[in-house]
């Protein structure tokens, strides 16, 4: 019987990779480079075991692995083979490919995406709706993760559309004493995030012959998701009271409305509370007239001065679908939503789920529930509402220092931004947020919020993420990107 005489390079004891794997990764290097050729005889297992210094047994397994990869093969009687057609791992070039005519795919446009770029690290984010992640009780969340999974397996498997159970009788139970929403856990839909709950509300709600009205100052990517269910939106003003329930009477008079949308805590993004006549008035045409009131109590927690306003649904629940989240609380990227509503439309939104999202990951669902139960949510909101009205403070007394005259603003009772009108002559919102961002710090202009699209002389100027020191450096890089020739004077004050 013939022998070969290729021999590999022996391996390394002291790597962590198994000695088999190094054995067989090293021929399938020499397969590659040609060092062995198709056909090639290579040493039996006894002799690799021999000449490398190793047990037969690690022979045989690399033999083994590069036989399952396909870099050799065996021949009865004879030995082993380096393959006639091994893995092929050299880049193809494709051809072009061919361009369809639009006719074989005529496909609606959807609406522009929201886009959400990449921050780089040395541009500071004065921007609202996100947490400061730094904060966050990561290593309390890494054992309650731990424990979830280790407790019971069965949660990698498919669960109900509706969310983990457990999940869902913690935040009934929270909402009925904090909120003082009459629900129970039937009631509720763990969903992935506040956007896929209004997403689903979006497909449920929309209707041909209906419009939703939305607030014409809001919150784009839930206009984009009504938009993408088939959803005609009508926007309605926003004022120092909130919604103007007015022009949602003179909307009713003339269309079928079979929702409406609204922030009423701190409407996004001017921060102003619905007050409480609008509140009612709502409502009460909500029962006339036969349409859902969404409410987004998208920072519910977050605020500060005097006691937070209780949400439309505790007053109201059978009209109200309601919608919150734990992005604002812990981290956008847990996606961990839910939704409140009527049992009919809890059970059409986890049908439509079904489709696109057979279940969350109702591991961190549950283990989410354990913080939320073992009130580790709890403590993390009590410092992070003291941590976040420090910033606010900071905010506000920065921009009073700095940029008075050229901004006039209050400072919220709540949420994680302000809502600033600009007051420098000639300056535009468009610009002095482009020019920030040539100095470094990132702010949201008034254009990115309304309906309409258009530039409005007002910034939205977030408080949450940045540390004060890191504020006070961003307003400097605001202060320095407004024109020279409109930088107000030391004597001017913030609100004039």
């Amino acid at each position: 019987m013939a022998r070969s005489s290729y021999r590999p390079k022996r391996p390394e004891a002291r790597e962590e990779t198994p000695l088999f794997l190094q054995i067989a990764r090293q021929v399938a290097d020499d397969i590659r480079r040609r060092v062995l050729r198709p056909g090639a005889l290579l040493p039996s297992s006894r002799e690799l075991a021999l000449a490398l210094g190793v047990h037969r047994s690690t022979a045989v397994a690399a033999l083994s692995e590069l036989l399952a990869q396909g870099w050799v093969q065996t021949q009865p009687r004879r030995g082993t083979f380096v393959s006639e057609r091994f893995p092929e791992e050299r880049p193809r070039h494709l051809g072009k490919l061919p361009v369809l005519p639009r006719a074989a795919l005529d496909l609606p446009e959807p609406p522009p995406p929201e886009p959400f770029p990449v921050i780089p690290a040395d541009v500071l984010p004065l921007v609202g709706g996100t947490p400061d992640h730094r904060l966050m009780p990561a290593a309390e969340l890494a054992r309650a993760y731990r424990r979830a999974l280790a407790r019971s397996s069965r949660l990698l498997g498919y669960g109900p559309e509706h969310g983990d159970a457990k999940l869902r009788e913690v935040l009934a139970a929270q909402l009925r004493e904090v909120r003082h929403v009459p629900v129970d856990a039937d009631g509720v839909m763990v969903t992935r995030g506040s956007q896929m709950a209004l997403f689903l509300l979006g497909r449920v709600l929309s209707h041909p012959e209906r419009v939703i009205a939305v607030e014409g100052l809001g919150y784009r990517p839930c206009w984009d998701a009504f938009r993408l269910s088939g959803a005609r939106l009508v926007p309605l003003p926003v004022d120092g009271e909130g919604l103007s329930v007015m022009a949602l009477e003179e909307l009713v008079a003339r269309e079928r409305v079979s929702a409406v949308y609204t922030t009423p805590h701190h409407q996004y993004p001017t921060t102003v509370t619905l007050t409480a006549p609008r509140r009612l008035q709502l409502l009460a045409m909500a029962r006339r007239h036969g349409f859902v009131v969404v409410e987004d109590d998208y920072d519910y927690e977050h605020h500060y001065d005097g006691r937070a306003v209780l949400p439309l649904a505790s007053v109201d629940a059978d009209v109200v679908a309601y919608v919150g989240t734990l992005s604002k609380v812990l981290a956008p990227g847990l996606r961990v939503g839910y939704l409140v509503a009527r049992p009919e439309v809890l059970e059409r939104a986890a049908g439509i789920r079904r489709f696109v999202d057979r279940a969350g990951d109702h591991v961190v669902e549950r283990a989410v529930a354990e913080l939320l139960e073992d009130d580790v949510v709890g403590r993390h909101v009590r410092r992070t509402r003291r941590v976040y009205a420090e910033r606010r403070d900071s905010l506000v007394y920065e921009l009073t220092r700095k940029l008075a005259g050229a901004l006039s603003f209050r400072a919220p009772a709540g949420g994680m931004a302000l809502w600033a009108r600009v007051t420098a002559p000639g300056v535009s919102s468009d610009a002095w947020a482009a020019s920030a961002l040539e100095q470094r710090v990132l702010v949201h202009p008034a254009r990115r919020f309304r309906f309409d699209g258009r530039e409005s002389p007002h910034l939205r100027l977030g408080f949450a993420p940045l540390r004060p020191e890191e504020i006070r450096e961003a307003v400097a890089r605001l202060a320095r990107a407004l024109p020279s020739t409109s930088r107000p004077s030391a004597r001017s004050t913030a609100g004039r």
